[in-house]
């Protein structure tokens, strides 16, 4: 695999709100980047299915820290590479909570093409699209029901 960005990622979903069918979902998420900055992010995604609109935003270390026990049993770690390949940038995924691996990349549209990198094309198993059980939010909910479930810094 070619060399790439690396992050390390803690991420949380916040509860639904009463009522709310699924449909809105929000997210906190704290990035260590290679360089050692720490970012905190809180996201909102409206939609199912392969389009969904994002919003996010920016969040100090407070404002994230206060927020983050909201996230209790629904969290994951995970360790992000990020590889430029061509005009797309693929983000591979390994999960330090549950056994898994994912890779993904953003797409102009929903019918453009996805030509898989020759470096990737050997470790794919699958595709995991349509499967609700690889959504992140999902994955978070099946760490949340193991021991350790805090905030800590990945290996």
């Amino acid at each position: 695999m070619p060399a790439g960005q690396v992050w390390r990622i803690e991420q949380g979903y916040l509860p639904a709100a009463a009522g709310d069918v699924g449909v809105l979902e929000g997210r906190l998420r704290r990035i260590e980047h290679a360089d050692g900055s720490i970012e905190h992010i809180h996201t909102v995604k409206s939609g199912l299915g392969l389009v969904r609109e994002e919003v996010e935003r920016t969040l100090d270390a407070t404002t994230f820290e206060r927020e983050w026990p909201r996230t209790a049993g629904r969290r994951l770690s995970k360790v992000r590479t990020r590889i430029a390949h061509g005009d797309r940038t693929w983000e591979i995924d390994r999960f330090l909570t549950v056994p898994v691996v994912l890779a993904e990349c953003e797409l102009p549209s929903p019918d453009a093409e996805l030509p898989i990198p020759p470096w990737l094309a050997p470790w794919i198993e699958r595709e995991v699209t349509h499967e609700p059980a690889f959504r992140n939010s999902e994955l978070a909910r099946r760490a949340g029901l193991l021991p350790g479930d805090t905030m800590s810094a990945p290996p």
